[in-house]
């Protein structure tokens, strides 16, 4: 829960969103909106792909996040509701979460730092599988991994793509992180591992110029790198707020019992 009261709120909307472009205009007109810069809490409308974005420059703000659903899942979001939404915001109850860093190391020379709230993921650019070593705080724990890619995902992302190749969920308190490999062909028993969270990871590409592979940190994406370096951001972290009744932890257990 918030400590102080809510003076004064940033509106952000999927612009794609025609829904949530007319209720974007209708709580502006209820309740104004400051630039970003200058808002105590930011309310973005829009679906989960979105919440990322907003997510993400919420982090460099250090501004809390309030999602309003008005996408197709919303499991990141609250549900849509305009009434009392400051006393709703204040009544929040909030959870803080860290990224992955993620360094991107070029075959062409060179690397690019990215942060990853939901998970980082390696995926082969052509037909040919690619191969990976796996090493885990300087020791390799699998020399060769062969298959479409693997992912690696927060607790907080753990029931997004991570869930969807039949990764583990994680509670969003757990302090793990989970290792899931996409589509393995060797060894083909492996089905990944969990992690604390603050291990150091590499992942070592192996043959890139014949089998190139591109990876992504959420939305985020790099092509054409020879190794990627993953380790917890502690000095980074942004707060999501949700309804008491609906809690990001709640959502998570829940998930786990969906048919």
């Amino acid at each position: 829960m918030l400590e102080k009261k809510i003076q004064a709120l940033h509106f952000t909307v999927d612009e794609y969103n025609k829904e949530g472009v007319i209720a974007h205009k209708e709580l502006i007109s209820q309740y104004g909106s400051v630039p970003i810069e200058q808002a105590d809490v930011i309310v973005a409308l829009g679906g989960d792909g979105f919440m990322l974005h907003t997510l993400h420059k919420a982090m460099a703000l250090d501004t809390p996040v309030f999602g309003m659903n008005l996408g197709s899942i919303g499991f990141l979001m609250n549900d849509y509701n305009t009434k009392s939404l400051i006393k709703r915001i204040e009544e929040a109850l909030s959870v803080v979460v860290s990224p992955l860093r993620m360094d991107a190391r070029y075959c062409s020379q060179g690397s690019e730092t990215f942060y990853a709230l939901n998970e980082v993921s390696l995926l082969r650019q052509l037909h040919q599988a690619a191969k990976i070593r796996i090493h885990v705080d300087g020791r390799v724990r699998l020399e060769k991994l062969i298959g479409d890619g693997i992912i690696i995902a927060t607790a907080a992302g753990s029931t997004a793509y991570n869930f969807s190749a039949s990764g583990p969920i994680l509670p969003i308190t757990s302090n793990l992180i989970t290792m899931t490999p996409i589509s393995p062909f060797r060894p083909r028993r492996w089905r990944g591992a969990l992690l604390p969270d603050d291990v150091a990871i590499r992942l070592e590409v192996l043959e890139p110029e014949k089998r190139p592979v591109s990876v992504s940190a959420d939305y985020q994406e790099a092509r054409n790198v020879c190794a990627v370096d993953i380790c917890k951001a502690k000095s980074k972290t942004v707060t999501l707020l949700y309804d008491s009744h609906q809690t990001l932890a709640e959502r998570i257990i829940a998930e786990q019992f969906e048919s």
